[in-house]
């Protein structure tokens, strides 16, 4: 059984270094921030075991956000530089 690892606020200065990272666009449907509201969203869900850490985080707008939940999409891979 994975432990769920508990969400902490991300704060705004992360939440626009990963904003610039993915170039303002979503990262599974390539929209921009000019076309829909950008979300910060966890690639490894937190309900998975997925971390607060940077790497482990990605751009996504509302709708995509919506629809993914807590599931895990092997599209997306960490980041790690």
């Amino acid at each position: 059984m994975v432990t769920k690892t508990p969400r902490i606020p991300i704060p705004q200065a992360v939440r626009e270094y990963v904003f610039e990272r993915n170039n303002y666009k979503c990262r599974s449907c390539g929209k921009t921030n000019r076309q829909t509201t950008l979300t910060v969203d966890h690639i490894i869900p937190l309900a998975k075991g997925g971390s607060n850490d940077m790497s482990n985080l990605q751009t996504l707008c509302e709708n995509c956000n919506r629809r993914k939940k807590d599931y895990y999409d092997p599209r997306f891979k960490r980041y790690y530089s």
